[in-house]
């Protein structure tokens, strides 16, 4: 099964990092207010380049002068289930600790070409 990764990025402003095993790399997601844990909340999600696999675990600080500056954290983990992954729509079930359950991303054209909204399912 595929893995996932959340993790906390206290870069210049605080966001979380949401990282799906696609294709043999991480696809990648900065979601400025966190995970949507409940049915009925949505969250932006900013699609950012993808990340090696080596990447899923990892922790520690990105140096200042460097993209992304600043500390990471491991905020959840898990694997995760695809049930649709479409160019503008992608449904998954996350099996983590603190992100368990039914998740949807929808691409939000509207507002950008690289902006998504993630709302956890009932």
């Amino acid at each position: 099964m595929p893995v996932f990764v959340v993790q906390k990025h206290f870069a210049r402003t605080l966001h979380y990092d949401f990282r799906l095993e696609k294709d043999g790399v991480l696809k990648s997601w900065a979601v400025p207010k966190g995970l949507p844990l409940k049915p009925g909340i949505k969250r932006l999600a900013i699609e950012t380049e993808d990340h090696d696999l080596d990447y899923a675990g990892w922790e520690g600080t990105i140096p200042k002068g460097s993209y992304g500056a600043g500390k990471v954290e491991v905020w959840d983990q898990g694997e995760y289930e695809v049930e649709e992954w479409l160019e503008d729509r992608i449904v998954i079930r996350l099996n983590g600790k603190q992100a368990n359950g039914h998740f949807c991303m929808v691409k939000f054209e509207k507002a950008g070409e690289k902006i998504w909204l993630l709302f956890a399912l009932k």
